[in-house]
């Protein structure tokens, strides 16, 4: 709806992250649109504004940005919105994972012109499924609800003047939604509880880096994820299978869009010379368990497997 809104159709460009889930992307593809893929930098994981500027000057007329917060953890997102407004092109933010997150105190979503939030069953809140348009737009916002409810004209009879969307959302979700809210915080404080635990018992394990914590921002810790060095004897496929055997469930990091089959035609703009920032992350990462319903007991325990591993290598 946020591609729709900012008026994406055949043909035009549109500047997305590549490490990122293909939700990100694939309304691109619904608009026929041509997504051209921005590498990540290192601090942050998410889009680099180097990279961005360079997209700009091979194409200067993107009809949108489409950045993401990736893990909640918060973009380099008031310099991307620089870089947008210079170029008078629409900043679109998928909040997906960061519901909760800030920048200088400001929460994630709301500095784009349209932000999105995930309400999935494995995000911070759920409905279940579905999520959440915002956007400080009042007209468009107006226009995104008559897509989202089938386009129908305010009229006596059915009548349609546009195609329209079954994207509404139930009462009874939007309800679970609402309840949920009231438990954000706890949620919140949760995460970072996981994520600073494992921060803290890794400190002894060189080869590992969590996820970086930009300057002035407060992530939510959705995942916790980690980096195994490059020169490792460790890789990540021995952590998830350690783990995989205690039925403890961990995974890669998304692999990049610009690496996937069904991208495998875009167009790619990064600043390294020898990979890009995104395949490493992809290559050398694992997202480690970070349900806030596990245990501290349970949460030592897939460290104690983690440490086994090195300690055996």
């Amino acid at each position: 709806m946020a591609c729709k809104a900012v008026g994406i159709t055949s043909n035009d460009i549109v500047f997305c992250q590549s490490l990122t889930f293909s939700a990100s992307v694939n309304p691109v593809i619904y608009q026929n649109a041509t997504p051209v893929f921005i590498d990540s930098e290192e601090e942050t994981w998410n889009m680099d504004p180097k990279a961005l500027e360079k997209a700009f000057e091979k194409y200067p007329n993107p009809k949108a940005v489409i950045v993401v917060h990736l893990y909640g953890n918060p973009a380099k997102i008031e310099e991307i919105k620089t870089i947008c407004d210079k170029h008078n092109v629409p900043l679109i933010e998928d909040a997906a994972e960061s519901l909760g997150a800030t920048v200088n105190g400001k929460q994630t979503g709301t500095f784009g012109k349209f932000g999105i939030y995930s309400f999935n069953g494995n995000k911070i809140i759920t409905t279940s499924g579905g999520g959440m348009l915002v956007s400080s737009d009042k007209e468009k916002i107006e226009k995104v609800r008559f897509w989202s409810t089938q386009s129908r004209e305010p009229e006596r009879h059915y009548e349609h003047k546009e195609i329209g969307y079954n994207y509404r959302m139930s009462n009874i979700c939007a309800g679970i939604g609402r309840g949920q809210l009231k438990v954000l915080d706890k949620r919140l404080e949760k995460k970072r509880e996981i994520y600073n635990k494992y921060k803290e018992e890794f400190k002894c394990i060189k080869d590992i880096t969590m996820q970086p914590i930009p300057v002035n921002t407060e992530p939510n810790h959705w995942l916790s994820a980690i980096i195994i060095n490059k020169g490792s004897k460790v890789k990540p496929l021995d952590i998830i299978l350690a783990l995989e055997k205690e039925n403890i469930e961990s995974r890669p990091i998304w692999k990049p869009m610009h690496m996937q089959p069904v991208f495998k035609n875009y167009d790619f703009i990064k600043i390294k010379k020898e990979g890009s920032v995104s395949e490493e992350i992809f290559e050398n990462g694992v997202c480690l368990p970070s349900d806030t319903k596990m245990t501290k007991e349970e949460q030592e325990k897939v460290i104690e497997i983690i440490k086994g591993v090195f300690n055996r290598k």
